[in-house]
């Protein structure tokens, strides 16, 4: 409302205010009400939503197990608004801490210069305590955004009833007269009003903890209300008091200890509501690694009753860094609503075609029926993204350039795993070729189990080879492992683990994961054990090729993306680490390749 309110000059506040509100509630009623709980939240896959829902939804992903496949056009269109998500992981945080930080300026002119030192600090302690997960506070959570809600509601009632009047902002002309009366600052007015619904596609993101009908519960019952009153509210304290230049959200408690209570709940608030963007983060990032998309890195689960909680160091870590960093550069909550929006909307546009393809393949609903539907939400989404774009220089190229590098690291990633599976499987053993090895008089058979990672679930891996050949024997039970990732969220355990046996002493096992769960070998060896294979845990040997990446080859990829590709393969996390290997038990094969 405050940054709304900055675009009317003093004297057409109380009028002005009306259409405001007008505009804020349709936003609303469009984008959140219609949009994202009446479709967008439909298009689950198995319960779990997100923009990884959707690229599975759509069957676009590239299959990483034929030659020959490249990164299309659909698949980097989602994966440049699922990285629009990181950029807009990284302000939420620092808008939201220090919006409500600066509630403090209204209880006492002294908080002034130490506000952006408030902000941080609680930011720091934010992300530091992201390593205990959300289990630890997650009891506290639901209690206090009812109270939140609550006491927006109250304090929202209290001024609506010295301005009633406001209530005929239902009235979609008061938003539309209000945008045509004011055609210079329109487009900076509809900036302002996307603020109202950024939060939509975390919304839609988080699906997977809670489920479609507790969400929709959740807002209908408690946000909507709490939300449209406490802005009516406003507008009605605008009205009534139309020569204020403060704050009208701080304006509507009492001042002193009302103020200072608003302000320490807002700060609560704003700690919880950017601890569901980092925890939607922290899923973005797996759902990328387990469908190929992004380099292994630590994940640490956080609650054994809940897979979804989760604590990715590296991920905290760049999240804590470039949020304070925004906070201490920007300084205001005013500065910094100029960089926001950019990266929501251009999420909420890809979401909104990733959807109309949901609807025409998955769904199969008729031509007729989608177009319309996505040209309703396309000129909404068009129309906040457009709006947004003159922030581009006001701050707005950061969660851009944001998005740019992540786009650069997946996109890298997924391209030079394809190259690389080409080389080595492209004139792959046979099963039988390999059974004729290991019953050749010329390899010896050594007693113990031999597990060697294959990346391919058909043919021979590389490392066993490579092993053969240099060492001239092998063990006398060899289990071929691959570990393969669904465009699922999860996968039954009776579809787990496939077993059977290839001959000569020689197993081949498939794993199968969903994108929003983390592998873990050592007890997959146990199910394979049980499964018959003569194997004893604590005797095997993990066999692992490790990329020695060289540049200068014939690869179809840009020169810049060779060695950024070395450079990420040099620094993911070990695969002997990702599949939570005994460390002793594990042997590394250099395997050269040119790019």
């Amino acid at each position: 409302m405050k940054e709304c309110l900055a675009q009317l000059a003093p004297g057409e506040r109380a009028e002005g205010v009306m259409g405001i509100l007008s505009l804020m509630t349709w936003s609303l009623l469009l984008v959140v009400c219609v949009k994202y709980l009446g479709y967008i939240t439909r298009a689950d896959n198995r319960g779990e939503g997100g923009i990884f829902a959707l690229l599975a939804l759509t069957h676009a992903k590239s299959d990483s197990t034929k030659l020959g496949t490249r990164v299309g056009t659909t698949v980097f269109i989602v994966l440049a608004g699922a990285a629009l998500l990181y950029g807009d992981s990284v302000i939420t945080p620092a808008i939201s801490v220090l919006g409500a930080a600066e509630g403090l300026k209204g209880v006492s002119p002294h908080f002034k210069p130490y506000i952006t030192t408030i902000a941080c600090a609680i930011l720091a302690g934010l992300f530091w305590f992201q390593h205990k997960g959300s289990k630890t506070i997650g009891g506290i959570f639901g209690p206090l955004m009812m109270l939140w809600f609550t006491v927006l509601a109250v304090l929202g009632i209290w001024q609506i009833k010295n301005a009633p009047q406001v209530f005929a902002a239902l009235n979609p002309i008061l938003g539309i007269k209000l945008l045509l009366t004011h055609p210079g600052g329109a487009v900076v007015m509809l900036g302002a009003i996307v603020l109202t619904v950024t939060g939509a596609e975390a919304l839609y993101a988080d699906m997977g903890h809670f489920g479609r009908k507790a969400i929709a519960q959740a807002w209908y019952f408690f946000a909507f209300p709490g939300l449209l009153l406490n802005y009516y509210g406003q507008g009605a304290y605008v009205i009534t008091h139309p020569d204020s230049t403060e704050n009208p959200f701080f304006a509507l408690a009492p001042a002193g200890w009302g103020q200072l209570a608003l302000t320490l709940l807002s700060i609560v608030a704003a700690i919880i509501a950017s601890q569901a963007v980092i925890s939607g983060a922290f899923s973005l990032t797996r759902s990328a690694i387990q469908l190929g998309y992004f380099p292994r890195l630590n994940v640490t689960h956080t609650n054994a009753d809940q897979v979804g909680q989760i604590y990715m160091p590296l991920i905290n870590t760049s999240l804590a860094l470039l949020s304070i960093a925004v906070v201490a550069n920007f300084g205001s909550s005013d500065r910094l609503a100029s960089a926001y929006g950019i990266a929501v909307t251009g999420t909420m546009l890809v979401t909104t075609y990733a959807f109309y393809l949901v609807m025409r393949l998955h769904w199969k609903w008729p031509l007729w029926r989608v177009v319309g539907l996505t040209a309703l939400f396309y000129i909404v989404d068009a129309t906040f993204f457009i709006a947004t774009l003159h922030k581009f220089m006001d701050g707005g190229w950061l969660p851009i350039a944001i998005a740019a590098l992540v786009v650069a690291i997946m996109h890298t990633w997924k391209v030079g795993k394809m190259e690389i599976f080409q080389r080595v499987y492209a004139n792959e053993i046979t099963e039988n070729e390999l059974c004729n090895i290991a019953a050749s008089k010329h390899i010896l058979r050594v007693r113990g189990t031999g597990v060697f990672m294959a990346g391919n679930p058909r043919g021979t891996p590389l490392v066993l080879l490579h092993h053969v050949k240099a060492n001239k024997v092998l063990h006398e039970t060899v289990v071929l492992l691959s570990v393969t990732a669904r465009e699922v969220p999860t996968v039954a355990e009776s579809e787990r683990l496939e077993v059977r046996a290839i001959g000569q002493g020689v197993w081949r096992a498939v794993a199968h994961y969903g994108y929003m769960e983390s592998p873990d070998v050592a007890s997959l060896i146990e199910r394979i054990r049980d499964a018959g294979v003569p194997l004893k845990p604590s005797e095997a040997t993990y066999y692992f090729n490790r990329e020695m990446i060289i540049t200068g080859g014939e690869a179809q990829m840009w020169e810049w993306q060779k060695h950024f590709y070395g450079f990420l393969s040099r620094n993911a996390r070990q695969a002997r680490d990702y599949y939570q290997l005994p460390p002793m038990q594990i042997i590394e094969v250099g395997l050269p390749i040119q790019l």
